[in-house]
Parts: structure tokens; sequence; C-alpha cells
């Protein structure tokens, strides 16, 4: 009895390997040292690198076989945001001039701050008092300089990008912030890269001015056999952060892991499913500017009729082990909806397991790609296998393809494109997720 059990689950596992036996690790292993190769310059929005990752993309798209999204003339989905862009900066301590990293938050032009008693002066170490100010500077009673302390460099470029030059889809809505960011409190952050005592003087002048930031998603699509208006979504993000403060003479932010490894899997994803036509259609699209604020992913979702998507399989960092070991991933909002349980039986007689987050307190449900998605109702949930609370490699330089584990990634692909056959082919319908208020 147990000896014919044993051999029922051994061909089991054999015939779902042998059904996404399209995913190479060999092709794993070009597509995401391409993307997190040095050329790259850390595919930061605006950059040659991301301009040159997009292009990739692009041509990975084109071999296999992909359609642009309706409406659009090639793979790229281009659109524009607008910011005050900061064209001169100036920063003085005690008499001394300072090229530390200053980041005004707000949308004002101008900032020409000058040491008095009309300014609050906060010094923070810890990143859970930092996220405490920024997500409410109303509640400062006066304008605010918050001198930033050593421990906490390795958040410089993500508050950069995401907070010092907010972006808005029009010139209109960018005045109407200036007009109303004009009455409220300012905050201005400050990198200091000496300790700096209450008693010392200072002054900070910048001068910022109007810019338009040009931003391009990559997407195709297969349509589907028997249900063109159906919609199944897989993605993940190609921005990364680009070049950061050097570290050993390194200063490439590569995002191997974040998220070369789920870009490479949409790519890998968007091959198998044109070998296995689905039933709905599908759309393959790499986010930019996840790093940013994610401006790509809203813009796409915004884009979308939520009641026509069926679900959504964002994938982001997936190049290590998970905390559950090898042949495993786990599913952000895994209650939410019956998505998990569906994958997860699609695989039964494997030696594979998705797993609820672990990281609960992270709130990653709501930080990834997903989120707009989710918030409409849309089951879109995010795989990954990253240990968030332990990653020495998150957000640094050293986020390279020689930290990754190419077998386990492509293992975790063939999961995926397994487990999400029913749900492409039209036999399963995940449950919706509860709707957010805007």
């Amino acid at each position: 009895m147990k000896k014919s059990l044993l051999l029922c689950l051994v061909a089991g596992s054999m015939a779902i390997a042998g059904q996404a036996q399209d995913i190479k690790e060999k092709e794993v292993r070009r597509i995401i040292s391409t993307l997190a190769a040095d050329d790259m310059q850390g595919r930061f929005p605006g950059t040659p690198g991301i301009e040159k990752a997009a292009q990739f993309i692009s041509g990975e798209f084109a071999k296999a076989g992909l359609q642009p999204l309706p409406g659009e003339s090639n793979y790229l989905q281009s659109f524009a945001k607008y910011k005050m862009h900061a064209t001169s900066v100036s920063l003085t301590v005690s008499g001394v001039p300072q090229r530390w990293p200053v980041i005004p938050i707000g949308a004002g032009s101008n900032f020409d701050w000058v040491k008095d008693d009309s300014y609050a002066v906060m010094h923070v170490n810890d990143p859970h008092a930092l996220m405490n100010i920024l997500k409410n500077p109303g509640r400062l009673e006066k304008n605010t300089l918050v001198w930033i302390g050593s421990a906490l460099s390795g958040y410089l470029g993500g508050l950069t990008g995401s907070l010092s030059e907010h972006s808005y889809d029009t010139r209109e809505q960018l005045d109407a912030a200036a007009a109303k960011g004009a009455m409220e409190k300012q905050v201005i952050l400050v990198f200091e890269e000496q300790p700096v005592a209450d008693t010392a003087s200072w002054e900070i002048h910048v001068k910022r001015e109007v810019e338009t930031q040009q931003f391009a998603n990559v997407a195709g699509m297969i349509r589907g056999k028997s249900k063109p208006d159906e919609y199944v979504v897989f993605s993940g993000h190609y921005d990364h952060l680009g070049i950061l403060p050097a570290v050993a003479g390194d200063s490439i932010a590569n995002g191997a892991d974040d998220d070369a490894s789920g870009t490479t899997a949409v790519i890998m994803l968007s091959r198998y499913f044109q070998h296995h036509l689905p039933e709905r259609s599908v759309i393959f699209v790499a986010f930019t500017a996840e790093e940013s604020g994610g401006y790509g992913s809203r813009y796409f979702s915004e884009k979308q009729d939520p009641n026509k998507v069926v679900a959504m399989f964002n994938i982001e960092m997936i190049g290590k082990e998970s905390k559950f070991g090898r042949n495993s991933a786990f599913i952000t909002g895994f209650e939410r909806s019956d998505f998990g349980p569906i994958l997860q039986r699609n695989l039964k007689g494997s030696s594979f397991n998705f797993h609820p987050d672990p990281y609960p307190e992270q709130q990653l449900f709501y930080r990834s790609d997903n989120a707009t998605l989710a918030r409409q109702g849309v089951p879109a949930h995010t795989i990954s296998t990253t240990q968030i609370d332990k990653d020495k490699y998150y957000h640094t330089v050293s986020d390279e393809v020689t930290t990754l584990d190419t077998r386990n990634i492509t293992d975790i692909i063939q999961a995926i494109a397994i487990s999400a056959g029913s749900i492409v082919n039209g036999t399963d319908t995940p449950t919706r997720i509860e709707k957010l208020e805007k």
C-alpha cells in the first residue's frame, strides 16, 4: 500500500515537471543575468539603463510572439508624470558648506530656511520614527528639519526616489498640490554625514522647477481562445534603485532579486503560455517605477476594467529559498481569496507548496504592484520567497546574480505555470477580494 502510494506521488510529480518543460534553467540564468548586469545601471526610471532594460524585455516578448496591448503600437505602455525638480540645493552648517543629501518634502517650488525659532528640529536614527513623521507631516506644529543619522544611510536611495519629488498625473494636479502645500507644514530631510549639535546654525536653500518625467511599462498579451474578454495578469517590476553610494568600489544597485527575478518569471511564463494557448486572455507586464512610488502598476491597473480581470499573479523577489525551504513560496493576502488554495490544488502530487505570507507585520499585500487592482476587488496577489526580515542584500549594491539560486527560481516559475493552469484555462475563478474605499 505504502509502495503504491509512493509510486503515485512520484508519477504525479514527474507529470507536473513534464508539463513545465518549457522552463529551462539556462534561459532563466541568461535573462536574469542580462537584467541585473552592470550595464543596466540599476534600472532607475529616466536613465539609459532602464531604457536598455525595456528594449531587452520588449525583444523577449517579441520572441514569445505576444501581441501589444489594445491601443498600443508596441510593447511600451508609455505615460508621463509631473514633479517639482530641484535645480539647486545649498546647505550650510555652522558656516561651513556641506554636500550632504537634502530631501525637501512637499510640492512647493522654493525653500529658503535659516535657523530660527520658527522651525522645529528633530534627530532621527530609527526607521520607525522616520516613517511616523513621513506618514502624517500634517501633525507637525512647525516647519521641521529632520536630521537623519548615519544608521539610516541605507534608506537614502528609496527616500530620494519616492519622497523628494512627488509626481502627479497632470500639470493641473501639481499646481493644485503646490497651492495646498503652501498652506501646510513643510519637512526637509538631511542625511548628516557628521553629527550636528542642536546649538549649530544652519541654512538650507532649495530651488525647484516643474519637470516632466517619461515612464514606460513593458506589456504584451495572448488573446484567449474562448474567453477573450476575461483577463489573467502576470507581472513583476523591472525598475530598481540605480546608482547608490559606493561600497567597496561598487555603486550599482543591480536589483537581481528585486526584481529581475520576478521579471524573468514573467518573460518565461509568456513563452510557456504561448506553447499552452489559454482560454482566457493573458497579459504579461513588467512595471516601471515600483521603487519610486508604484507609478507603473497604478497606471496599468487604472487602464483595466477590474470586473474583467479574473486574477493577478504579481511576482516579486523569488531569487532565494523561502523560510519554508526549497520548493516553496508564499502568497500575500492568502486569506483574502481562494487564489492560494486553487494554486495548491493544481500542484497536488508534487513536492511544491504555497504558504500564507509569514510576515504580516510587514503589510506586504498593499506594498507591491498588486495593490491597485486588489483594492478594486481583483484577487491580485504577490508570490515571493524573500525573507524580508533578514535579507542583508535587500536594497543594497550587493543584490547580485551571484547571491541567487537559479535552480530554485526555475522550480518556482514551473510551479507558477502549472498552478495557474485552471485559472488561465477558465475552469477556476478565484473569489473576489473585499474592495477598499479609495
